[in-house]
């Protein structure tokens, strides 16, 4: 009887879950997109429960759809977004709506904790900067604005954190994402009352779940979750990652000659080495999936949802005539246009920068004899140059890697790769696979039931290389160039 595994991602839009053989196939996908709750200006929620009846449903139809019987699942694991704020009662029941990463509203307690200089405090400690959507800042808010929230909840979850709860019915916080909340000492691994205390929530240390690891054995499928998953009773469930460690564990990060690239929603740099790296112009490091190593992540929202919106916008009619072609047009688009010709400059910061100034998203240096396929090719190239920035900063702390391992919905374009590779003079492999958050949470189910002995084993035998684009530097040199301008068209904003 043929074995397999269970990925489930809860990302900050869809919901996923997986189903991978043990060497690393993907057998079928099902997917739910998230409804987003605001309220108000800025608040960012979610239905909790909803989101769990939403995983069952679409575990229960990724069964269906592959026809795999539920002994044949060895092993479930989770990933998902990071960041936000789950909280839960001593039942596991949700006291409010959830809170998104994406949510703003703590935005003037963070801003507190900079000009009081606490940020600077906590640095060596967190080894990452501080920003609205971690949950020391959502839970400063609900302590001055909704305190009969805390009073009611026993524990502080993420995303996956939670989903793993209700299909266990045991609490655990996982150390990749709990490490990447500016909750715990990321140096220590543990919990740390000290930096509670000077963000004023030291009261709350009793609210953070025990720390379990990725591929630890976090409990197993209860005989509701069985029920109402069509998941078989008993089955083991292991601690999963953060999102960001997932992409990076099915990319087959494992040393420093790789590094990591995100291309979606939200444009994610990261690569690994043995010690955390504590600088103030670094977003985050954190604790990787692999015992011993530590992740230094650069990202901002600055990617591929750009081109999404261009779509949305102005290119609907195309979607539709060109059908299941319409990426393949995208592609010809582009490619109809040479470097030389491509003179518009394309900021991407639609949903946000990642500059430190109030910047917009702008196209610059636009003409009368530029067309369509002119703005086309400007948004690549602009989604192209804000992983570039992030990367030059991650090169300030090390040396050039090898090889660059890149996913997210870009990856699928050849024409971007191989403009990503030109770009940043560095070659660019693609994974093999599309569901590659739920692979790496499938690699952590897998050690945990005993296939692999650890990670290392798990990529060797899940992971594999589908494609490489390798730099011309003759059009890398055109790149610097073009690279230049974008940079000083950013710098004219502080004039």
């Amino acid at each position: 009887m043929k074995e397999y595994l269970l990925g489930i991602d809860n990302g900050g839009t869809v919901t996923k879950a997986a189903l991978f053989d043990t060497v690393g196939l993907e057998v079928a996908v099902v997917s739910r997109k998230v409804e987003i709750i605001q309220l108000f200006p800025g608040w960012n929620e979610r239905d909790a429960e909803k989101m769990w009846k939403d995983t069952c449903e679409i575990i229960r139809e990724v069964l269906s759809l592959s026809g795999i019987k539920q002994e044949q699942i060895l092993g479930v694991a989770c990933t998902g977004h990071g960041n936000g704020l789950y909280l839960v009662d001593s039942n596991g029941v949700p006291v409010r709506n959830a809170i998104n990463s994406t949510d703003t509203r703590s935005q003037e307690y963070v801003d507190n904790w900079k000009k009081s200089g606490i940020d600077k405090l906590v640095l060596p400690h967190t080894t990452q900067s501080l920003w609205p959507g971690q949950p020391n800042a959502i839970l400063a808010w609900l302590k001055e604005h909704e305190p009969e929230s805390l009073n009611k909840a026993k524990f502080v979850l993420m995303a996956k954190d939670f989903i793993r709860m209700k299909l266990t019915g045991e609490f655990f916080a996982e150390i990749t994402d709990m490490s990447g909340t500016s909750l715990m000492s990321v140096g220590k691994g543990s919990y740390d009352n000290h930096i509670l205390k000077l963000f004023g929530l030291e009261e709350l240390e009793d609210m953070l779940p025990p720390l379990i690891g990725s591929s630890g054995l976090a409990g197993n499928i209860t005989q509701k979750a069985a029920v109402q998953t069509g998941l078989k009773a008993g089955t083991p469930v292991a601690g999963g990652m953060f999102d960001i460690d997932a992409c990076a564990l099915a990319s087959g990060i494992a040393d420093e000659s790789q590094m990591s690239l995100v291309a979606g929603t939200w444009g994610n740099n990261q690569y690994i080495a043995k010690k955390p790296l504590v600088d103030k112009d670094l977003f985050m490091s954190s604790i990787y999936a692999i015992p011993g190593w530590y992740l230094m992540l650069e990202g901002s929202p600055t990617s591929a949802g750009n081109l999404d919106w261009f779509i949305d916008t102005f290119l609907q009619d195309e979607k539709k005539q060109q059908g299941g072609r319409f990426f393949e047009w995208l592609n010809q688009q582009v490619h109809s246009v040479s470097l030389e010709s491509s003179d518009i400059i394309f900021l991407p910061f639609l949903y946000g920068n990642n500059t430190g100034k109030n910047i917009p998203a702008t196209f610059y240096g636009l003409e009368g004899r530029h067309n369509r396929a002119h703005l086309i090719r400007a948004v690549y190239e602009g989604v192209v140059f804000s992983h570039k920035t992030h990367i030059e900063r991650l090169l300030n702390f090390r040396n050039p890697p090898d090889v660059i391992r890149c996913t997210g919905g870009a990856s699928q374009s050849n024409v971007w790769m191989q403009m990503f590779a030109d770009a940043i003079g560095i070659p660019v492999e693609i994974p093999k696979g599309i569901q590659l958050g739920a692979l790496g949470a499938a690699m952590a189910a897998a050690v945990c039931c005993g296939i692999f002995k650890n990670f290392n084993e798990g990529i060797q035998n899940m992971v594999r290389i589908e494609h490489t684009y390798a730099p011309n530097m003759v059009i890398h040199k055109n790149y610097q160039e073009k690279f230049y301008v974008y940079k000083n068209i950013i710098r004219s904003f502080s004039l």
